[in-house]
């Protein structure tokens, strides 16, 4: 992995930093729990519309450049496709490195 943003992912997913999952994510979104929201870019449209959509709300980083298999590979899970950085570090260095 040369991607420096799947590396904090990982090391964020390490650390316990994350949450997974559609409704774990949309629930940290509006509790202002996270800043940086990570979504395949192979994701559904029904579920990137509801998550983007909740992040122009609620003002939170949406970055989609990465595949459910990317994502799944620097979490070290299977089929990751909707996930949020809940430490505010990890996610100003994400955000510092798009």
């Amino acid at each position: 992995m040369n991607d420096k943003i799947l590396n904090y992912i990982g090391l964020a997913t390490g650390a316990g930093k994350t949450v997974t999952g559609e409704e774990k994510t949309l629930e940290a979104i509006k509790t202002g729990k996270t800043k940086v929201v990570l979504l395949a870019a192979n994701a559904g449209k029904s579920t990137a519309k509801r998550i983007k959509d909740k992040c122009a709300t609620y003002d939170v980083t949406v970055i989609d450049k990465y595949t459910n298999e990317e994502l799944s590979h620097a979490t070290g899970t299977y089929n990751r496709v909707v996930m949020a950085i809940s430490d505010k570090g990890f996610a100003r260095k994400i955000k510092e490195l798009l």
